[in-house]
C-alpha cells in the first residue's frame, strides 16, 4: 500500500490543505456551472420560441388564417431564425422543407407548450430538438403553430464555453497555488527573523531578542527573554556561591597551612584537633555549596508532600537533639500537595529546624498552613531569641550572630535563596517570651 508522507514543514503543511481544497472546490464550481449553464440556456430558448410562436400567431390573425401569405413574406428570412410548421384544415407549411420529418408527428400531437424531442434519426440526421407547440383558432379555423431549434448546435456553444470555464479554473488553481505560496512566504518571515535573531544570540552578538515580533510571536519572544534572564540570574548566583567558597576555603587552608609549615611548633593533641575540626568545617563547606548548586529554581509540575516531609525530618532532628522536644502542627490534609520540588522543600524545613533546634532550650514547634494560595511554614523554637536590631542581618551570608555556635551561618541564607527563587517571603521575628519565630511564604 502507498504511504503518503506528512509534510514537516509549516508551509508543506498548508499547501497540502490549501490546494486540495481549492482544487475541489473549483471543480465542485465547474460542475455546477455546467448544470446551470445548461437549464439557463433551456429556459432562455424556451422563452425565445415562445415568443416566436405568439409571433407567428399575430402574423396569422392579421392575415385572417390565410397562411400562404405568410409564407410569401421577406421577414422570415431577416428575422426569423427558427424552423416552423404551421398547419390548417386545408394546408400545412413547414420551414425549412428538411424539419418537415422532424415537425410533422408534433402537429399531430394536442399537448401544447415546450416539448423536446431527443436521439431523433431520420434521412441519416440524428437530430435533438426543442419545440413549443402552440393551437388557436381564427375565424373558427383550428391553427397549430410549431416553432422549434436544433439543439446540438446549442450543445457545442455550451460545451465550448465550458471549456473556457474549465481553462479559467485551472489558471484560477495556479493563481491560488501561487498566492497561496507567496502568502505563506512572507507571513513566515517573521520566523526568519527570529531564527536570524536566535543565531545572533548563540553567537554572542546580542544579549536578548529585540527585533519587532507579530502577536503570533511575542509571547514566544518574551518567555524566551524570560528564561535568558533567569539563567542570568542562576549563573549569578552560581558565581557568587563560587566567590563565597572559595573565600571560606581559602581562609580555612590558610590557617591549616600556617600551622603545618611553622617546623618550630609541635603538634600536640589539642592543635591536631582543632586541625581535625577545622578540615572538617571545609568538608561541611564544600557539602553545602554543592548542594546548593544543585538548585535549579522551581520546575513545572513538580509538587511535595509538606506534611509527611515534616514528620520525616522532626523524626530524625528529634533523633539528633534528643533533650529537645520537636511538635507539628498542621491545618492541611496528609495528602496536599505544594508547588515546590521535594529537595528544595526539604532544605526550607532542614535549615530551619536545625537551626531551631541548635538555639532551643527546651521545645522546637513547626506548624503548616495554607491560606488561599498561599503557603505558610513556620518554625518557633523557646530559645534565647535574637535582638531586634540584629533581625535584619538574618540569613545574610557570611553573617553569624554567635561564632560559639558550630556552623557557617549557611542554613539560613540558603532558605533566603530557595524562598526568593520561589518569589517568596522570609520573616524574622522575636516572640514576646524569648525565642524566635521564622514565616516562610510561598
Amino acid at each position: 500500500m502507498l504511504s503518503v508522507k506528512k509534510p514537516t514543514s509549516v508551509k508543506g503543511m498548508l499547501l497540502a490543505l490549501l490546494l486540495p481544497a481549492g482544487i475541489t472546490l473549483m471543480g465542485v464550481a465547474w460542475f455546477v456551472h455546467g448544470l446551470l449553464l445548461e437549464r439557463m440556456s433551456r429556459e432562455f430558448l424556451e422563452s425565445r420560441l415562445k415568443d416566436e410562436a405568439a409571433f407567428l400567431e399575430h402574423q396569422i390573425r392579421d392575415v385572417e388564417g390565410r397562411i400562404e401569405l405568410i409564407r410569401m413574406g421577406d421577414y422570415f428570412q431577416d428575422v426569423f431564425h427558427h424552423a416552423f410548421a404551421i398547419r390548417t384544415p386545408e394546408q400545412t407549411i413547414v420551414a425549412p422543407d428538411t424539419w418537415e420529418p422532424l415537425l410533422t408527428p408534433l402537429l399531430d400531437r394536442e399537448t401544447d407548450g415546450a416539448q423536446r424531442l431527443e436521439d431523433i434519426d431520420t434521412d441519416n440526421r440524428h437530430a435533438d430538438i426543442l419545440a413549443f407547440r402552440q393551437s388557436f383558432r381564427v375565424n373558427e379555423t383550428p391553427v397549430v403553430v410549431i416553432v422549434s431549434e436544433d439543439l446540438e448546435a446549442l450543445k457545442r456553444s455550451q460545451a465550448e464555453l465550458h471549456a473556457w470555464t474549465a481553462v479559467v479554473s485551472v489558471l484560477l488553481i495556479v493563481l491560488l497555488v501561487a498566492v497561496i505560496w507567496i502568502g505563506i512566504t512572507l507571513s513566515l518571515r517573521p520566523v526568519v527573523t527570529l531564527k536570524r535573531a536566535l543565531r545572533k544570540l548563540q553567537d554572542g552578538e546580542i544579549s536578548r531578542i529585540t527585533d519587532q515580533s507579530p502577536d503570533e510571536f511575542l509571547p514566544l519572544v518574551l518567555q524566551l527573554n524570560q528564561l535568558l534572564d533567569s539563567l542570568d540570574k542562576r549563573l549569578e548566583r552560581s558565581r557568587e556561591a563560587l566567590a563565597n567558597l572559595s573565600h571560606s576555603v581559602k581562609t580555612s587552608i590558610a590557617a591549616v597551612r600556617q600551622i603545618l609549615v611553622d617546623d618550630d611548633r609541635p603538634l600536640p593533641s589539642e592543635l591536631r584537633h582543632q586541625l581535625a575540626i577545622r578540615l572538617s568545617d571545609i568538608d561541611k563547606q564544600l557539602e553545602a555549596e554543592m548542594r546548593r548548586s544543585r538548585f535549579a529554581g522551581p520546575q513545572v509540575g513538580n509538587t511535595a508532600y509538606p506534611v509527611k516531609q515534616a514528620r520525616d525530618l522532626l523524626w530524625m532532628f528529634g533523633r539528633l537533639y534528643p533533650d529537645k522536644s520537636f511538635e507539628l502542627s498542621s491545618s492541611i490534609s496528609e495528602d496536599s500537595r505544594w508547588p515546590i520540588e521535594e529537595h528544595d522543600l526539604n532544605e526550607v524545613l532542614g535549615n530551619l529546624i536545625d537551626n531551631a533546634g541548635k538555639w532551643a532550650s527546651h521545645c522546637v514547634e513547626l506548624s503548616l498552613k495554607q491560606i488561599g494560595d498561599v503557603k505558610q511554614i513556620i518554625v518557633t523554637d523557646d530559645g534565647p531569641g535574637v535582638d531586634k536590631d540584629d533581625l535584619s542581618n538574618l540569613g545574610q551570608r557570611g553573617r553569624r550572630l554567635d561564632e560559639q555556635t558550630p556552623g557557617h551561618g549557611l542554613g539560613l541564607a540558603i532558605v533566603r535563596e530557595i524562598v526568593a527563587r520561589y518569589s517568596g517571603k522570609i520573616r524574622f521575628t522575636t516572640e514576646p517570651h524569648g525565642g524566635l519565630r521564622v514565616t516562610v511564604e510561598l
